[in-house]
C-alpha cells in the first residue's frame, strides 16, 4: 500500500521540522522551497573571510529540538552541539550606564542593584512571575492549537486560564513593568520584550512579561558553528527520514476541488499530495497560492515590525562588547510610536549587535569580528529604503561611537544590508515583517491565523505568520501542533 503524500511549501524551521514529524508519521513527504538553501530566514553567508548569520541570532529553549529528535529517534548531540551562556546582553544606555543581564537571577538582582539601584527583589519577584505565568499559561498558548474546541475542554487549560491576572489582559507590557521596577532602565530592558516577535512594549499586553523567563530563568544559549547549525541539523535529519527537498522550485498555486486539497503546481506541472502544510507567509499563501483576495481577516491585520539589517566586516576588535549587544535609545516610546503609528524610522534608535566571533574566533579574520546590527524598522508601505537605510546607516554610526566613545565608521572594512523589501523578496514575509502579524492587541493570540484551514480539508499552516507566533522556538512549537492536528485527522480517516 502506498504511503499518504504530503507537500511542505517552504523550508523554514517550521517546515523542516514538520517535513520531519510527517515523515516519522509515515508520509512520503516533498518539501518545495523557492530558494537554493533551506531554512528560510534562518541562512547564512561569507564575505570577504567574514561569516554571518543572516536573519535569528537568539537561541532560546533547545528543549524543543531534543523533543523533535527524540520523536525522530535519533540523538540531537550527532547533530547539533550547543553551549549556555552566562551572559545573557550587555545593555548600553545613552545616560552612560551599562548592564551585563547574567542568567543567574541572583547576579542579575545584584548587578541591577548595583548600576541602577533597582531593589534586588524587583527582579526576583517579576522573573519568577515570569516562570508561573510560561508554566501556567504560556505552555497551553503555545503548545496547542486556540482554534479548536477540544483544547478549551482540557481540564489542565481550564485550570490554566483560572491563573490569568487582569493585569496580564487589560494592562500593557509596559505599564506591568513600570508597577514592577523603580528605575526607568529596568523597565526598558523588560519594555524590550515586546520586540521578541516584534511588537509594541505600549501596546502588546501584560501576558507578554511570560517571555523574560525562556531567556533569564532558563538560559540562553550558543549554537556550535552560528545559528546556521540549527538549519543544517535540522535539514540533515529530515533527508535521514527519507524527506525529498525541491530547491529553486517556487510553489505556483495549491490545487483543490470540492473543499479538499489535491496538491500543488510547481513549474508548471500538477503535483498530487492529499495534506499540504503551507510553512510560506499565510499572507502569500492566501493571496498568490490560493487566490483569495476575500480573506479579509488574514489581508487586514496589522503586521509585525521588520527591521534593518547591516552586515559590518570590523577591521578590528571591540573589548567592550560580548556576543549580544543593545545600545537603547533615550525615547523608546516615541521610538514605538514612530515604527507603529508613523510608518517612520526613529531619528535615535535601539540598536542590536550580535558578533559570533567572541565565540568563535574562525567567523571573522584574526584580530577582527562580524558584526550583524539590527535596528528596528516598520513594515514596508513604500517607503523610499534606499535613502532611508542610508540615513539610518550614518545615525547608527554615530549612536555607536559616541556610546562607545571610538570611531566605529572608520572599522567597517566589508559591509552588506537587508530592509523590508529585501527580506520581502528572499523570505516571502509580506510587506518584509520578521514576526508575520503584531501582538499590540490583547486579542493577538486569538486572531493568528490557526494552523489549520477551516474552508480546504487537507490545507495546513506552519510558521512565523501562523499560531504560535514568530522566533524559532515559537515556530517548532508551531510544527508540533501541525503535526498532531494531522495525525488526529489521520487516525480519525482510518
Amino acid at each position: 500500500m502506498q504511503p499518504p503524500k504530503a507537500v511542505i511549501i517552504g523550508s523554514g524551521v517550521a517546515g523542516l521540522a514538520s517535513a520531519v514529524r510527517l515523515a516519522v508519521q509515515g508520509f512520503e513527504v516533498d518539501v518545495f522551497e523557492r530558494n537554493a538553501y533551506p531554512g528560510g530566514k534562518l541562512s547564512f553567508f561569507k564575505k570577504d573571510g567574514f561569516s554571518f548569520d543572516r536573519g535569528p541570532s537568539l537561541f532560546t529553549q533547545p528543549q524543543l529540538l531534543h523533543d523533535l529528535f527524540e520523536y525522530a529517534g535519533e540523538k540531537i548531540e550527532d547533530y547539533l552541539n550547543y553551549q549556555k551562556l552566562d551572559l545573557s546582553c550587555k545593555y548600553f544606555f545613552e545616560n552612560g550606564k551599562q548592564i551585563d543581564a547574567w542568567t543567574d537571577n541572583n547576579k542579575l538582582a545584584e548587578e541591577l542593584e548595583l548600576k541602577l539601584g533597582e531593589p534586588p527583589s524587583s527582579v526576583k519577584n517579576y522573573l519568577h512571575k515570569s516562570r508561573k505565568l510560561y508554566e501556567n499559561v504560556g505552555t497551553v498558548f503555545l503548545n496547542h492549537s486556540l482554534h479548536k474546541r477540544s483544547t478549551w475542554l482540557q481540564k489542565h487549560v481550564l485550570k490554566a486560564i483560572s491563573t490569568v491576572r487582569l493585569p496580564h489582559l487589560t494592562g500593557t507590557l509596559h505599564s506591568y513593568n513600570q508597577s514592577s521596577f523603580k528605575t526607568p532602565e529596568a523597565v526598558q530592558v523588560f519594555d524590550r520584550y515586546a520586540t521578541y516577535n516584534g511588537s509594541n512594549p505600549y501596546q502588546t499586553p501584560g501576558m507578554m512579561s511570560l517571555i523574560p523567563h525562556l531567556e533569564l530563568n532558563e538560559g540562553t544559549f550558543y549554537p556550535e558553528g552560528g545559528m546556521i547549525s540549527i538549519t543544517n541539523a535540522l535539514y540533515k535529519l529530515a533527508l535521514k527520514k527519507q524527506v525529498r527537498f525541491h530547491f529553486n522550485s517556487p510553489v505556483q498555486r495549491i490545487i483543490h476541488h470540492q473543499q479538499k486539497v489535491k496538491g500543488i503546481v510547481v513549474n508548471n506541472e500538477n503535483i498530487e499530495a492529499s495534506i499540504i502544510v503551507s510553512n510560506a507567509d499565510v499572507y502569500f499563501t492566501y493571496k498568490h497560492l490560493l487566490k483569495d483576495e476575500q480573506n479579509k481577516k488574514v489581508l487586514k491585520q496589522e503586521r509585525s515590525s521588520s527591521g534593518i539589517i547591516f552586515y559590518w566586516g570590523m577591521n578590528r576588535t571591540f573589548e567592550q562588547l560580548h556576543l549580544h549587544n543593545i545600545f537603547f535609545s533615550k525615547n523608546y516610546s516615541a521610538e514605538f510610536q514612530s515604527i507603529f503609528k508613523q510608518n517612520k524610522l526613529f531619528n535615535d534608535p535601539t540598536v542590536y549587535v550580535n558578533i559570533t566571533s567572541k565565540l568563535e574566533d574562525r567567523h571573522a579574520p584574526a584580530g577582527k569580528e562580524n558584526w550583524f546590527v539590527l535596528i528596528n524598522a516598520p513594515s514596508n508601505t513604500n517607503q523610499n529604503w534606499e535613502k532611508l537605510r542610508l540615513q539610518l546607516r550614518n545615525q547608527t554610526i554615530e549612536k555607536l561611537s559616541r556610546i562607545l566613545q571610538t570611531d566605529v565608521g572608520s572599522a567597517i572594512e566589508t559591509e552588506e544590508y537587508l530592509d523590508p523589501i529585501r527580506i520581502e523578496e528572499q523570505t516571502a514575509s509580506f510587506k518584509g515583517s520578521l514576526y508575520g502579524t503584531s501582538s499590540n492587541s490583547r486579542m493577538s493570540a486569538f486572531l493568528r491565523h490557526p494552523n489549520f484551514s477551516s474552508q480546504l480539508s487537507g490545507l495546513y499552516f506552519c510558521g512565523g505568520s501562523v499560531h504560535p507566533g514568530g522566533g524559532i522556538p515559537l515556530c517548532l512549537n508551531s510544527a508540533k501542533i501541525t503535526a498532531e492536528l494531522i495525525a488526529r485527522k489521520k487516525t480519525k480517516t482510518h
